[in-house]
């Protein structure tokens, strides 16, 4: 598997981390099935799965040679990220999914 592959498939594995808290209604996909979940335990799995999906970065670079140093600007850039991915989760969820 080349660098551009792996890229292209962390970047997939983060769009769909991003959006797996607003679609399904389980706790961390493994607890119980809810009726509502409340936005605070959706934000809780989204931080979760952003250090979920950069552990598996870090394993991917780690795997390619040396780890690269990273400010905190690298955070807050891919953390900003993250959420942006989140976006059309969000949207389905609080603005145009409809309870019959």
């Amino acid at each position: 598997m080349n660098t551009s592959t792996q890229i292209v498939g962390l970047i997939l594995l983060a769009l769909v981390a991003a959006n797996v808290p607003f679609i399904n209604q389980r706790i961390l996909l493994l607890g119980p099935q809810r009726l509502t979940k409340p936005l605070v335990w959706r934000l809780g799995e989204l931080v979760m799965l952003y250090f979920v999906v950069g552990g598996v970065g870090l394993a991917l670079e780690n795997h390619a040679g040396q780890i690269a140093p990273q400010g905190w600007e690298f955070y807050a850039v891919t953390g900003t990220m993250f959420v942006t991915l989140a976006f059309p989760g969000f949207v389905y969820r609080y603005l145009m999914h409809r309870k019959h």
